[in-house]
């Protein structure tokens, strides 16, 4: 059965009267809509829009419960922390009593789980007791690779990316009608005024999977670069105009673009 607990995330928990008003002027997603069996996506931005984290937001029945990656989560709560001001929040990390656990496929979702809310196809995730379910790290990393979903810092680059080019508008990670939040202005600007020269697609990999970084050319110019990788697929961030290209390289390996379908370009929009 595709279930496996994620053992690279953890959990921050933000309690207290104000936590959901405390939230929902620092991140790029409505935070209210988070309810039982209902999680939300949201990415923590710097002023000037680039990110900087991204989770998955559970609202239990004293808390707000944030999936997200674990090496993040101190990093998390100490940014977090310095908004804190007057707002009755308490943020710690609850990394070592909390698991994440995904499913997808045929997988029954348990009760306390939600969907996961960028694609239907994504399957589920649940918060749990730790060791309470097995984890097979490579076959959950070939379903996210196979749908094209980004992994955090393996995929993208703090105070550097931008979430448009990470799909975070198809993919539910942005509200459009929620009013201000910190690196709004930009990621706005940047729909608006249709900014986005690149994206962050799945390729099919030929050759050995090249290393994070990694520089991809097409006919000798360079046109993006490597991101994360297991086997014979991996993600890159590739310029626009590289993404109908039959085959691009990238060290000794052939990369083919596969571009979701959820995906939408500029010529499709």
């Amino acid at each position: 059965m595709p279930v496996s607990i994620l053992s690279q995330r953890g959990v921050v928990a933000i309690s207290g009267a104000d936590r959901v008003h405390f939230l929902q002027g620092l991140v790029s997603n409505d935070v209210a809509r988070a309810a039982p069996g209902q999680a939300v996506w949201a990415a923590l931005l710097t002023p000037q829009g680039k990110w900087l984290a991204d989770f998955f937001i559970f609202a239990a029945e004293d808390a707000l419960l944030l999936d997200v990656e674990r090496a993040q989560a101190p990093m998390l709560v100490a940014r977090l922390s310095k908004f804190r001001l007057r707002a009755k929040v308490a943020l710690e990390d609850a990394s070592d009593r909390l698991a994440v656990l995904a499913g997808w496929g045929d997988a029954p979702m348990p009760e306390g789980a939600a969907p996961d809310p960028r694609l239907p196809e994504a399957g589920w995730r649940a918060l749990v007791a730790p060791g309470s379910a097995p984890e097979d790290a490579a076959a959950y990393e070939a379903h996210r690779l196979a749908l094209g979903l980004p992994d955090g810092s393996a995929d993208m680059r703090a105070e550097h990316s931008v979430l448009l080019e990470a799909g975070f508008d198809e993919l539910h990670g942005v509200s459009w009608d929620k009013g201000c939040y910190m690196g709004q202005e930009l990621t706005a600007r940047t729909k608006y005024r249709g900014l986005v020269k690149r994206r962050l697609v799945p390729v099919a990999i030929e050759g050995a999977a090249p290393e994070p970084g990694a520089l991809i050319t097409l006919d000798g110019a360079e046109v993006g670069e490597m991101r994360s990788a297991q086997g014979t697929r991996g993600m890159a961030l590739l310029r626009l105009a590289a993404l109908e290209a039959p085959a691009l390289s990238c060290g000794e390996a052939v990369l083919r673009p596969e571009v979701p379908a959820w995906m939408k370009l500029p010529a499709q929009a």
